[in-house]
């Protein structure tokens, strides 16, 4: 970092999930924000105004994390999920834009299509001028800032980010969270081909013109490096998701009388665990004396419910419905292991959830089912946190089970040794964005 000057560098973060908004994707914007302040930056953060914002859940502890001296600014919004709401009879939005919707609703597959072909990149676009008029005013009124921050999903909001960069020449950081039109449900939005072409245009605009990219895994900076040979690929920074040092102040506390494998965030029949159900199942029909406990703490689809029903694991298995992060936090610590499932999809190398890094901060064993080499996997080599073994390993699954009963019958604490991994916590990862931000200033 250099030396400070003789006042913070500042900059607009401009994010569509914010508190109370829950869920992962309002993890990275706001521990940026949390930390930043302590490496010269100030920000101000540009977001939807609660009140109109379409959040698929919701969490309102989080807004503890926000410092008490940023500055939040709320705008209005005009999107068609009120609509989409009245005419099915849900209460809830769809994550991904529609996606993981019955099929057989005329209405769903109407709002699915209307998605995918009239809100380009995505039905929050509806928000972009209301942020545009408000960035406007700020600078009408003599307000300064040395660069902006855009993240996303939704993708629309990086469009702002090309405005502002042609309107006022600040300079810009795109932080794409998870792929584009290489997402691993973008094939169900149906899109025209039209549809299609101006997608892909918008997002080789995005990554030719931000003056850097911010993306989560090495994958991921490999599917964008290659969309268009005017990318440089030296401006796409991997930083990845992480954990707060904050969050994981509680002591670790396995459980002494059953050995639990616990899963948290959304989880459905893309994930492919039905080997490793079966595998839970054979080793408990082997070791009926051993209470091996599954947990999963969050959205769970029917269809792997019924899997863990079929696999004779019901009354094995707690279903926790979604809770506030600092109580999944606790759960990851009130567990002997942790499975960590990526979903079976093309491109699901580059997958690198942000709940991985607090499993390793939770410093439990992870079983983690997807493809071997993948990032995923990677990290957990190079920290020495657990093993990745393919959906259909049944065998290799199994033996993965039975490691984990021989050696909690010797001391029902399988917690790992060994400090954290700091380079993975959200202050060391600020740290670096900071330097992005602070450079030719």
């Amino acid at each position: 970092m250099p030396e400070s000057t003789a006042r913070p560098l500042r900059l607009l973060v401009i994010t569509y999930y914010w508190p109370p908004s829950g869920g992962a994707g309002v993890q990275r914007s706001l521990k940026f924000v949390k930390h930043l302040p302590e490496f010269g930056i100030e920000p101000t953060v540009l977001t939807v105004d609660a009140a109109q914002a379409a959040y698929p859940v919701l969490d309102e502890s989080l807004a503890a994390d926000i410092p008490a001296g940023v500055r939040v600014i709320r705008t209005g919004t005009f999107e068609p999920f009120d609509s989409y709401k009245r005419l099915t009879g849900r209460q809830q939005v769809p994550y991904g834009g529609f996606v993981g919707e019955s099929k057989t609703s005329r209405v769903q597959q109407l709002f699915k299509f209307v998605r995918g072909n009239l809100f380009i990149p995505d039905a929050r676009r509806g928000w972009n001028r209301y942020v545009l008029e408000a960035v406007a005013k700020l600078v009408a009124a003599g307000e300064q800032f040395d660069a902006v921050l855009t993240s996303s999903p939704p993708h629309s909001t990086q469009l702002i980010g090309l405005e502002l960069k042609k309107r006022y020449s600040l300079r810009w950081l795109a932080d794409l969270r998870d792929p584009w039109t290489d997402i691993y449900y973008y094939q169900d939005l149906n899109h025209t081909p039209p549809a299609r072409w101006l997608d892909a245009r918008y997002e080789r605009q995005v990554l030719e013109q931000a003056d850097v990219v911010l993306v989560t895994s090495p994958h991921t900076k490999r599917i964008f490096a290659g969309k268009s040979t005017k990318i440089d690929p030296a401006k796409i920074e991997v930083l990845p998701n992480g954990y707060d040092e904050a969050d994981f102040r509680e002591p670790s506390q396995p459980p002494q009388d059953a050995l639990v494998v616990t899963h948290t965030g959304t989880i459905s029949e893309t994930y492919r665990i039905d080997q490793f159900l079966g595998a839970a199942a054979e080793c408990a029909r082997r070791h009926p004396d051993v209470p091996l406990r599954l947990r999963f703490v969050g959205k769970v689809s029917d269809g792997i419910r019924q899997q863990v029903a079929a696999a004779g694991l019901a009354e094995r298995t707690e279903f926790v419905p979604f809770v506030p992060h600092a109580e999944s936090v606790g759960y990851l610590l009130r567990s002997t292991a942790l499975l960590l499932a990526l979903p079976d999809v093309a491109n699901n190398r580059g997958i690198l959830p942000g709940k991985v890094f607090e499993y390793l901060a939770a410093n439990k064993p992870i079983l983690c089912v997807g493809p071997v080499g993948s990032d995923a996997d990677l990290l957990l080599r190079e920290t020495g946190a657990g093993r990745t073994l393919p959906p259909d390993a049944t065998a290799d699954l199994l033996d993965a089970f039975e490691g984990l009963v021989a050696r909690w019958r010797i001391n029902p604490n399988l917690d790992l040794p060994g400090p954290r991994p700091t380079r993975y916590s959200r202050r060391a990862l600020t740290e670096r964005l900071a330097g992005l931000v602070a450079v030719n200033q």
